[in-house]
């Protein structure tokens, strides 16, 4: 057999010219391998400087080796157990490699691994086929863990405490590199969130992409203990607790990126549910132009963050981007001429020049404590992350009645609800009235994939609702319609969308609004003054984004449901 030399220059100087890593993870990288040994591009895949995805194809020219994606691995495992079996090696041996191998059909041994320059790994493998030529090639570690979980199902009469004996022996230095793999992948992919969910027999794991989840990959369920174990250690939760829900938190570098991640570990009959909330440090799209918000929302926006009291409020489910215009909102008013601090459960992003406090409610740092505290450190701006209870609320419209302005989030489905919260939770209307200046409500939809998006003209209905939105003088309308729909591409992986961005309802307390306050009006009350004066829905300010074809009429109305004018759709 020819042994595969590696090409003169090394992997970490392509991937430097590429732009894939810089120097700085070059010298951490080399500084490790030093201490540790390993491959370099394993090495760099384990500190978080580059993902799988961006280093194989390059590890693949460098070797001048075949890629082989997903679809080129046999589908049918007897191609491999039967190619295993002519080898005279037991398949544990396979599964301790991470090797696979197949007969091709002009009798060609293919062998696919991890590290198929391995001196130990091509001799054994050119033993153990005498009379065959061999051809090698890497692949993903999740596509070889997948078909080496189907092969070890159908061996037959192999003991499987064994083989999990083996794996377990081989996965402690390959689980810290499972684990970076994760992170750097999910960064690559603009995820939010990693998802590690566990059944009977597997556990899948799964991004949130866009708000919507995908799956990436499904691992044996033998794997998860010591997936879970790398990630509690690391996040700095106990290791042995497995009956009790746990949160924790990890700062680390993926894919060139530094990232903040917030881990919450919950017990479930299968095992421990893990999410983890993927935070970049540093956030370039802190920009309310950027996030889709519409010239009349940023304008109104802008001059009550720059008000010297009252409260303003962002509201809207979990994950619907409160927090980021709160944050871009601090960043806009951040003019070093006032006094800004936040009081948050966790802090999300470091924001230079704003004084951050995060509560520790396991010692009784609440909300309303942390609040009572600040109001003596003199602040211009107060930004609480969260209205949770009356003490909270209370202490926030104190400190708007006495000079401070004060932002927040709440969670309602629309601005109207934000006044029906406060008086549930037992602030007192007059109070309400007084205090709470303006609230904001958003969303966040799927920006259609430039690459593929198709135009196409929507329902006779959906029209007919933009063209009322566009009558009652909503100049937003302009120019031609750009009605699209979602098609799929390799750019978007075949979902056709690509990225989000926001959309609003903004709700100013005018002294009419105040009024019906005061006197517990209901909503329908108080949509109606505020139609009156140019207030939009946020199924409205979608049809706005549709209009000009940044997103489409199936996302809005995925987003914001149908209740809404459900004759209209």
């Amino acid at each position: 057999m020819e042994i595969v030399n590696p090409a003169p220059q090394p992997i970490g100087e392509l991937l430097l010219h590429r732009g894939l890593i810089n120097t700085k993870d070059i010298d951490k990288a080399l500084a490790f391998q030093q201490q540790f040994k390993g491959r370099f591009g394993a090495i760099l895949v384990r500190i978080g400087a580059i993902s799988e995805d961006a280093l194989l194809p390059v590890l693949a020219e460098q070797l001048s080796l075949h890629l082989f994606d997903n679809n080129e691995l046999p589908a049918q495992p007897e191609a491999i157990l039967n190619t295993i079996q002519l080898s005279g090696l037991p398949s544990a041996w396979f599964q301790d490699q991470r090797v696979l191998v197949w007969e091709a059909a002009d009798g060609v041994v293919q062998c696919v691994s991890r590290n198929p320059i391995d001196s130990n790994l091509q001799e054994t493998l050119t033993a153990a086929y005498p009379s065959h030529k061999l051809s090698w090639g890497i692949a993903r570690t999740q596509d070889i863990e997948n078909a080496l979980r189907i092969i070890q199902s159908n061996a037959p009469g192999e003991p499987q405490d064994e083989i999990a004996h083996l794996r377990e022996l081989a996965e402690e230095a390959p689980v810290v590199e499972l684990v970076n793999n994760l992170l750097s992948q999910a960064t690559d992919e603009s995820a939010s969130d990693i998802h590690l969910e566990p059944q009977e027999r597997v556990f899948d794991i799964r991004y949130r992409i866009d708000g919507v989840l995908h799956l990436r990959m499904t691992l044996p369920r033998d794997r998860f203990d010591a997936v879970a174990s790398r990630i509690k250690l690391i996040s700095g939760m106990d290791i042995a607790e497995r009956r009790l829900p746990q949160d924790g938190r990890i700062s680390t570098r993926a894919s060139g990126i530094d990232m903040d991640i917030r881990v919450s570990c919950v017990p479930g009959v299968n095992g421990e549910s893990i999410v983890m909330r993927l935070l970049p440090k540093e956030r370039a799209d802190l920009n309310l132009d950027a996030m889709g918000m519409e010239s009349d929302h940023l304008q109104q926006f802008t001059r009550w963050i720059n008000e010297p009291h009252g409260i303003l409020l962002v509201t809207g489910p979990t994950g619907s981007g409160k927090s980021t215009t709160l944050y871009a909102g601090l960043e806009k008013a951040n003019d070093r001429t006032r006094k800004i601090i936040t009081v948050e459960d966790p802090v999300e992003y470091k924001m230079s020049g704003i004084t951050q406090i995060q509560t520790q409610s396991d010692i009784g740092y609440s909300f309303a404590r942390a609040l009572r505290a600040i109001l003596r450190q003199d602040p211009d701006i107060i930004m609480i992350g969260e209205i949770r209870d009356l003490e909270t609320a209370e202490i926030a419209v104190q400190s708007a009645l006495t000079g401070h302005m004060v932002l927040s989030t709440l969670h309602t489905n629309d601005s109207l609800s934000a006044f029906t919260r406060l008086l549930d939770m037992g602030v007192e209307p007059f109070l309400v009235a007084s205090a709470v200046r303006a609230v904001l409500a958003q969303r966040l939809v799927r920006k259609l994939c430039d690459q593929c998006a198709t135009p196409a003209t929507p329902a006779p209905s959906i029209i007919k609702a933009a063209e009322a939105v566009r009558t009652r003088g909503h100049e937003l309308f302009d120019g031609q319609p750009c009605w699209r729909v979602a098609r799929g591409c390799p750019q978007c992986r075949g979902s056709g969308y690509r990225g989000r961005l926001g959309i609003f309802e903004f709700l100013e307390v005018t002294p009419q609004i105040q009024e019906t306050i005061m006197r517990q009006g209901s909503a329908a009350d108080m949509l109606k003054i505020a139609q009156q004066q140019g207030y939009r829905s946020l199924r409205e300010d979608g049809l706005i984004k549709a209009w000009r074809g940044f997103t489409s009429t199936d996302e809005v109305l995925r987003v914001t449901g149908l209740n809404e004018g459900l004759e209209i759709f």
